[in-house]
Formats: C-alpha cells, sequence, structure tokens
C-alpha cells in the first residue's frame, strides 16, 4: 500500500458518516459478546478469570494497514524475530513500538504456547516483556513459562519465577489459586507433574508453610505423588514453625501413597520427637528407622545430643557420644559444641575444658561458635583470666571474635565491676582489628555514667565516632546527665551543641537535665535563656522544668522575674503548677509581704491556680510575721 492509499484511508475513516457506521458495527458485536459472556460461568473464580481474557475486538480497518503496523498481527511480528538465530529483541522493539501498547496478557500467553518447544526462547521473551517493556505478566502468564520451564527440566528458573508469582500473589488484594491456575495451564500447553513438587517448595521458601502444606494435599487428592524431596522440604518448614502434628499426617499420608523415606525424612522426624521430649517415642522410632534399614548418621546422632544437653540429661548425651565411636561415626564440630554448651550450662567447666582439647587434639578447628560457647562458661564462672588467655588462643588461631564474644567478655567484668578492664579489652580488640559494635559501646558508656565517671564515657563516645558508629539521642542524654549530676554544666552545655552539629535534635531530657544543673549552681537567668531556645526549637517545657526555674530564681531572690516565669508557663503551656506558686509565696511569707503575698494570690486565682493547705499556711504566717513586726514598731500608728 502507497503513501497515497494509505492518506485515502485515513480522510475516510475520519469522515464522519464512516466513523458513525463503523461505531454501529462496533456497537452490534459488542451486544453479541454481552449476550454470549451473559451465560452461567464455572464455579471456580480462575476459570472466570482465564475466560475473562479474551481476545480484544478488533478494528475491521486494521486489515488496510501495511503487515508491520496491524496489530492483529504483533503476535506473528514477535514470534518471526523470535525463531531467527539470533533473535534481536531491541530491534524488533524500534520496528513495532507502535504496537506495543497492543501487547496484552492474552498476546504474550499466545507468544509463551508458540514457543513452548523452546524454553529458552520463551524464557528470553518472558524476561523482555517484564524488564525492557515494564509490563505486568498475569498470573496465567507466569503459570505458563513456569510449565515450559519445568517440562524441559529447567527447574531453577521454573523455581524463580514461581517464587516471583508467589511473592506478586502476597501483595495482590485481589490473590489467585496459583495451584489452581497450575492446572487450568496444563489444557494448552505441555507439563509435567513435577511443576507441583516445586511449587511445595517455592511456597516453604517463602515462609508460607500452611499453603506449602494445603498444595501438598491438593496433589495427593488429584493422585499425583510428590517426590521424598518435595516432602522433606515441607516436613523441615513445619518443623521449624513448631507445626508437629502436621508432620505425622505427612508421614502417615508417605506410607498410604508409596512415598520411601530417606535418612534426611528421618532426621527431621527425630527432630520433631526430641521438640516434644518424649524419650521413649525417640527410642522407638529409631528403632523403626533401622528396621527401615537406615542407620543413624551424625545428624541424627547430634539432633538427640543438642536434645538431651538442653533438657540437662548430660549423661544420655555423653553415653551417644561414646556410642559413635563404638559404631564408626565421628562426632563433628556441631557435636562438641553442644556437648560443651551442655556442661557450661550445668557449671562444670573443668569437663567443658577438657573435652575442648580433646577436640583441638583430634584435628578440629574450633569456630566462633564453639569459642563462644566455652568464654560464655568461663565467664558465667568468673573465671576471666582463662577466658582472656582462650581469647588470645582464638585470634592466634585465626578466629575472628564476633559481636557476641565482645558482649560475652565485656558482660562478663561488668559483673565483677571490672568496668577499666573491659575498656582496656575493647582497646585490645581495637588493635587486633576487631570491630567494636555499637551496642558493646553503648554498654559500656551507661556503666561508666551510672558510676558517674562521665569523663571516661565522654573518651568512650569519642572512640564510637571514630569507628563510625552515630550515638543516638538517648545516649547523648544519659552523659549529659550524668556531666550534670557531677555540677559539670559548661561540658554538658558543649555536647548539647555537638548533638546539634551531628544532626542529633536535642529533646526535653537534654534540656531539663542542664537546665535543672545551672539552676541549682545559681545560674537560673541561664537556665531561663536555654529553656527559650528549646521552645524556639519545637520542644515545650514540663512541670519539672517549671519547677527547677522557680525555685532557682526563689533560691537567687529574683521574685518578680520568678512570678513573671510562672505566668509564662500558665499563659503559654498551660502549666499549673501549685508547688511553684507556693515556693514563691513561701519567699514572701519569710519576708512578712503581705501586700504582694495577697497579690500574688490573687492574680494566681485569676490565672487558675488552685491553692492548697500550704498556701493557706504561707498566707497565715505571712500575717503573723506582719504582725508580730508592727507590735514591736514603735512608730506604728
Amino acid at each position: 500500500m502507497n503513501r497515497t492509499s494509505v492518506n485515502s484511508l485515513l480522510e475516510l475513516i475520519s469522515s464522519t458518516s464512516f466513523s458513525k457506521s463503523i461505531i454501529y458495527l462496533n456497537f452490534q458485536y459488542c451486544l453479541n459478546f454481552s449476550s454470549v459472556s451473559s451465560l452461567p460461568s464455572s464455579s471456580s473464580s480462575l476459570q472466570t478469570q482465564i475466560d475473562s481474557e479474551i481476545k480484544p475486538i478488533s478494528n475491521p480497518l486494521y486489515t488496510f494497514l501495511p503487515y508491520t503496523q496491524n496489530p492483529n498481527n504483533i503476535v506473528n511480528l514477535i514470534c518471526s524475530n523470535l525463531k531467527q538465530d539470533n533473535p534481536n529483541l531491541p530491534l524488533l522493539h524500534n520496528g513495532i513500538e507502535g504496537l506495543l501498547p497492543h501487547l496484552g496478557t492474552h498476546e504474550i500467553s499466545r507468544v509463551l504456547l508458540r514457543c513452548q518447544s523452546n524454553s529458552s526462547t520463551a524464557l528470553t521473551f518472558f524476561n523482555w516483556v517484564k524488564n525492557d517493556l515494564g509490563l505486568k505478566p498475569n498470573p496465567d502468564n507466569y503459570c505458563l513459562i513456569v510449565h515450559i520451564l519445568a517440562w524441559s527440566g529447567k527447574y531453577k528458573q521454573a523455581m524463580k519465577l514461581l517464587s516471583e508469582l508467589i511473592d506478586l500473589n502476597i501483595c495482590n488484594p485481589q490473590s489467585v489459586d496459583v495451584f489452581q491456575n497450575l492446572i487450568l495451564c496444563t489444557e494448552e500447553c505441555s507439563w509435567d507433574p513435577v511443576i507441583f513438587d516445586l511449587l511445595v517448595k517455592a511456597y516453604v521458601k517463602a515462609g508460607l508453610i500452611r499453603e506449602g502444606f494445603i498444595a501438598f494435599r491438593k496433589m495427593t487428592k488429584l493422585g499425583f505423588v510428590p517426590n521424598v524431596v518435595a516432602v522433606n522440604c515441607l516436613l523441615n518448614g513445619l518443623s521449624k514453625s513448631n507445626n508437629t502434628e502436621k508432620c505425622w499426617e505427612i508421614y502417615e499420608e508417605m506410607e498410604i501413597i508409596g512415598i520411601r523415606p530417606n535418612l534426611y525424612t528421618f532426621n527431621i522426624l527425630t527432630n520433631v520427637l526430641c521438640k516434644g521430649g518424649d524419650v521413649d517415642k525417640v527410642n522407638e522410632f529409631l528403632e523403626k528407622m533401622e528396621e527401615e534399614g537406615f542407620d543413624p548418621d551424625v545428624v541424627t546422632y547430634n539432633t538427640l545430643i543438642a536434645s538431651y544437653c538442653k533438657r540437662g540429661s548430660l549423661k544420655d548425651a555423653v553415653y551417644l557420644y561414646n556410642i559413635m565411636f563404638r559404631r564408626g561415626i565421628l562426632p563433628d564440630l556441631f557435636s562438641y559444641t553442644s556437648l560443651i554448651n551442655g556442661f557450661c550450662k550445668a557449671r562444670n567447666v573443668k569437663e567443658a575444658h577438657k573435652l575442648f582439647h580433646a577436640m583441638v587434639d583430634r584435628g578440629f578447628n574450633p569456630d566462633v561458635v564453639l569459642y563462644n560457647t566455652l568464654l560464655c562458661g568461663y565467664c558465667n564462672e568468673g573465671m576471666m583470666q582463662e577466658a582472656r588467655s582462650l581469647l588470645h588462643e582464638m585470634v592466634g588461631n585465626g578466629v575472628c571474635p564476633d559481636r557476641f564474644t565482645c558482649l560475652i567478655l565485656v558482660d562478663g567484668y561488668g559483673k565483677q565491676n571490672r568496668l577499666l578492664s573491659a575498656i582496656n579489652l575493647v582497646v585490645e580488640l581495637r588493635r587486633f582489628g576487631v570491630l567494636i559494635y555499637r551496642d558493646i559501646y553503648d554498654y559500656l558508656i551507661l556503666a561508666l555514667c551510672k558510676e558517674n565517671r562521665p569523663f571516661a564515657a565522654k573518651n568512650l563516645l569519642e572512640r564510637m565516632s571514630q569507628d563510625g558508629h552515630k550515638p543516638n539521642v538517648e545516649l547523648f542524654n544519659e552523659l549529659i546527665g550524668s556531666l550534670c549530676k557531677s555540677n559539670c554544666v559548661e561540658e554538658a552545655i558543649l555536647l548539647k551543641d555537638e548533638m546539634v552539629y551531628k544532626d542529633i535534635k536535642p529533646n526535653l531530657f537534654t534540656f531539663r537535665a542542664i537546665v535543672g544543673c545551672l539552676c541549682r549552681l545559681s545560674r537560673s537567668r541561664d537556665g531561663e535563656t536555654l529553656m527559650r531556645e528549646m521552645v524556639e526549637s519545637g520542644v515545650a517545657p514540663d512541670i519539672i522544668m517549671c519547677r527547677s526555674l522557680i525555685t532557682g530564681l526563689c533560691n537567687e531572690r529574683n521574685i518578680s522575674k520568678a512570678e513573671s516565669l510562672l505566668n509564662f508557663f500558665a499563659e503559654e503551656f498551660h502549666i499549673l503548677d501549685t508547688e511553684c506558686c507556693n515556693t514563691i509565696a513561701r519567699i514572701l511569707c519569710e519576708k512578712g509581704d503581705v501586700t504582694k503575698l495577697m497579690e500574688l494570690h490573687n492574680r494566681m486565682l485569676k490565672v487558675g491556680f488552685t491553692p492548697n493547705i500550704l498556701t493557706c499556711k504561707y498566707m497565715i504566717d505571712g500575717m503573723r510575721i506582719a504582725v508580730g513586726i508592727d507590735r514591736h514598731n514603735p512608730n506604728l500608728h
């Protein structure tokens, strides 16, 4: 078709009469379509969803357009490109850019079905649609591609896309039944029942153990026999989520449908029994396991030893440990870690130490978990010298201490009130190149503050910043509070300024500690200035700050300022504290200034203060003092 004929066609389309005719034809087509779609649908909501993905109504005028510009040909154009030896989808993208708005989920499914004999091509197309075009494939598209991949034996890619579909389904408020969708898609493409094994594993991997169990039940109900690997995956997920009853349901189902358990199955179920703590059932199950032809391996023994140690049955754990050697099964690092942990918890560090060195003599290299286990035992017994020696041995063997190592040792010194030793340990570990975690610094700084050693805590805070840790507002507040308790108010103010410099906003506690200290040091005017700075920053004062300032001003005999500030707190922040009012009344009472006392009383009543018995006492005492003074005044008229 030449340019003249295309232009003539466009003029025809734009004419009013022709447009009305096309609209009428499309309207009649829609009416017919509506009458068909109103027929009773399947009871399955998913079937309804698939039925709703009807091919869009084609405009009759599309047939007059060139082949590469006809939206009806978009599937053919894509498939032609994909069938080439070296498909060039970016080039195709440029060639059919005007047709891409017509590439919907229905067209995506058509392309996938045409490519199902070549799973690599199908996957390339699917990723192009999803990643390059930015389109969102629907559940049917996902189910088709995973069927194609599973049929071709590409289980890893199929598993990845199944997991992606499950994640999208979780976030979708109108979620679908993935299992049912997979079943419905089998009518259109080649498929392998292994896809349902992959679905069970994908659900477990996503932490959706309940959905995995439901998928397993649906599989067996439809006559599919899951493989033992998928069943073990589900059993492991159920065991970890403490759903032991369903584990035994699956085990019974395995016997009914003929799935032969393997050693991994028995080990999972042994772990389930150990969680229940019924030793007799464990022994019965082990006998059954041996009858089935499976000899317990190191995993089985480790499960049992860990269970016995956890319950404090060390005799049974050691007995099994000895049995392992008799049966030719060598204990591994997990076996020793469980036993050493059991001895440490039983406060038998001597035996733990002996077993540790026996393990090293047998050629095992302890890992950080095992070192930490023994370190914890030493620290709990107060054997800090032995713990320090073990730490040096640990570093010397190339095992880097972790966060838990530091916590164990620092806490051990802390229990003995040996904070200086704990700080020296941190310095030593830093010298070894060990990263000191933030919570270690937090622990030590807080401990130093409680011991009223704010300057040592401040030095540690500086080291903390050097290690790249940003202290939070609570840590700054503890240090500022400790400085203020020691009346080191200037250092506290500098620390507050440092907070602002580091974009850490001081809060009420920060200002309250410094204002309180200033007032104790007879610097109430400075305290007021700081309070107003706080208000400007958006932090409102509280009753404690109000009392600190009023008490400080009264102690400095600045009564007028105290009364003015009391009014400010009442009017601006509705803080009506009778105790503050009584503080001012007490000073006026001591002076015997009844006139000012009465004026204060009247003003406070107007603002909203409520006098109490102490207020009345100060007023009466003030009058008595005033009268007493007048009686001794010889010039009294």
